[in-house]
């Protein structure tokens, strides 16, 4: 290889890379792994841009007797390199599905984009009407599959491929299905999960339950989604997650490969600062995994730092839970955005219709999305329970994330924020007011909880937003720290500026409580003033030489949408 390497981003098919002779790093060990460990039905979960269609174009390249004379495509390559293997290159019927362009509004044009893939499946063996193999009724059948076909001939359709093609050519089937789990991710966002998740517990039953024709089955998605949603008559599946040793190393790059890499394109003075940017990913307990779509990014622009791999999606699931999500998940975001670590539970198995309100689910999305990374792994308490140290996965992740909260603070709330912000380090106590307001009122909505808005919970849930984009906003000049305490009654946050010598703030967040004879938003202001006396907050600012001059201490009234700052 040299400067003039050959990258095709984004390629996803194994057959073209190989015959461009394009940049390919070698993954072919995944052939030997999965045939070798013999599972039926096998399901990996990584996160997109991880190679997981390549793979399974590789893998239909090696097995499918489409390809029974392109041996060439894997000379050079580590499963070459064994007779057997060279001896059971092209010799099954493979059937193929992606359902990685099924993004759908509605129900029934989700249902439609399926008959639509299966409508293709059945052009490319078309052959199978020629000759005797099939009766008639069976080629009438086989005519039938349109697109706009009725759903239960929809279920049993890779079925009965199955069986034809097995009868065709006297070999079981392999089955591939890629992205199995990108319409059941947009149907949650659309609303209409529950019709979603009947009609793939129907087409993975017949596909995969009932099947009698197929010889051993691989999926691929982003997500585990819970078995009792689709899965729940398919007892022959061995499912691999971010934390499962199997296949560590087959996607993703990992630090040797991408090393090679960079000392091959003319790049090998990058390696470390490749590694602090883009490093971070893990699978079991194999560190230091690269996504592929940043690194072959970084080739193919000569070395241009990006956020390659987080500038690929618009992240909007991620975005709309952690913004509307509860004050605890902002406040662990904060600590994440800081470098810090959390600590939580994990289930693999994403229950969507528990994402509006589990933080748990939340957290182990993120995880099995590739936007938090494996720390330490503890089993704790009596029944010995995992528990999950979790950090943002890299620079990449960390950039997205600080995008993203500044957009909550968008449009023209944004120009009342940055006045807000214009207003508090000039003293301004008058315009702090003034458009601290207009940004309580624009976001307000925005940070309660979407489908069960609470009036109890908006000032907790708008606070928290508003920290989050002061750590993200004042990084570069404060340190914000907050206190961990959950509640309406108290909050506090402090700006510790790195020069010692500027301001340095002390925040008192208070909800009018009217239990405690707080008639007005003055005689809360007031009380959040004598907290900050009576607890003495700034002694921690002067421990640590700040002046006391320079404390300014700030009360934060609310009463609904209203504030009162003084």
């Amino acid at each position: 290889m040299d400067g003039r390497t050959l990258v095709d981003l984004g390629a996803q098919r194994f057959d073209k890379i190989r015959g461009r002779k394009s940049l390919y790093i070698d993954k072919t060990g995944f052939i030997k792994e999965w045939w070798e460990y013999g599972s039926d039905v096998t399901l990996i979960t990584r996160p997109r841009r991880f190679g997981k269609t390549l793979n399974l174009s590789m893998t239909e390249c090696f097995f499918s007797n489409r390809y029974a004379d392109r041996g060439d495509l894997f000379q050079g390559l580590s499963i070459w390199e064994e007779e057997k293997y060279r001896k059971l290159q092209g010799t099954f019927p493979v059937i193929f599905i992606s359902f990685a362009n099924i993004k759908a509004a509605k129900y029934e044009d989700m249902a439609y984009a399926v008959t639509e893939v299966i409508a293709e499946l059945y052009e490319q063996n078309k052959f199978l009407l020629e000759g005797e193999v099939l009766s008639s009724n069976e080629k009438n059948y086989f005519e039938r599959i349109q697109p706009g076909i009725e759903e239960k001939v929809v279920f049993g359709s890779v079925n009965r491929l199955s069986n034809f093609l097995k009868r065709f050519y006297g070999r079981e089937v392999i089955i591939l299905l890629d992205e199995y789990d990108t319409p059941m991710q947009e149907a949650w966002l659309a609303g209409y999960w529950d019709q979603a998740a009947e009609f793939f517990r129907s087409f993975f039953n017949h596909t995969l339950k009932t099947n009698n024709n197929f010889l051993r089955g691989l999926i691929t998605g982003i997500t585990r989604v819970a078995k009792e949603s689709i899965f729940s008559d398919l007892n022959n599946m061995d499912v691999i997650t971010t934390t499962s040793e199997e296949y560590a190393a087959c996607f993703g790059f990992t630090e040797e490969e991408v090393f090679r890499v960079l000392d091959d394109v003319g790049l090998g003075g990058e390696k470390q600062n490749v590694k602090s940017r883009y490093d971070g990913f893990s699978f079991g307990t194999y560190r230091d995994i690269y996504n592929p779509w940043s690194i072959m990014s970084f080739v193919k622009k000569g070395g241009q730092y990006n956020a390659y791999w987080t500038d690929t999606s618009s992240n909007g699931l991620v975005n709309s839970l952690i913004q509307k999500g509860a004050a605890n998940v902002k406040k662990d975001m904060e600590a994440l955005l800081q470098g810090k670590c959390i600590k939580t539970r994990i289930n693999e198995q994403i229950v969507f219709s528990q994402l509006d309100y589990s933080e748990d689910a939340l957290w182990s999305l993120l995880l099995a999305t590739g936007y938090l990374k494996v720390e330490k792994l503890e089993c704790v308490g009596r029944l010995r329970e995992k528990e999950y140290t979790l950090a943002l996965t890299n620079m990449e992740v960390e950039s997205m994330f600080k995008n993203m909260v500044k957009d909550w603070f968008g449009g023209e709330t944004a120009a009342c924020y940055n006045e807000f912000i214009c207003a508090l380090l000039n003293d301004n106590v008058r315009k702090m007011n003034t458009f601290m307001n207009r940004v309580a009122l624009e976001t307000f909505s925005a940070f309660d909880s979407g489908s069960k808005p609470s009036k109890q919970a908006q000032p907790e849930r708008f606070y928290h937003g508003f920290v989050l984009g002061m750590v993200v906003n004042l990084s570069d000049r404060y340190q914000v720290c907050s206190n961990r305490e959950s509640g309406y009654g108290r909050y506090d946050v402090m700006m510790k500026p790195y020069d010692k010598t500027d301001k340095a703030f002390i925040f008192e967040f208070k909800v009018i409580d009217l239990d405690e004879d707080e008639k007005t938003l003055e005689d809360t202001l007031l009380s959040a003033h004598a907290q900050i006396e009576e607890k003495k907050y700034e002694a921690e600012l002067i421990a640590e030489g700040y002046l006391p001059g320079n404390i300014r201490k700030y009360g934060f009234a609310f009463q609904g949408k209203r504030c009162l700052i003084g």
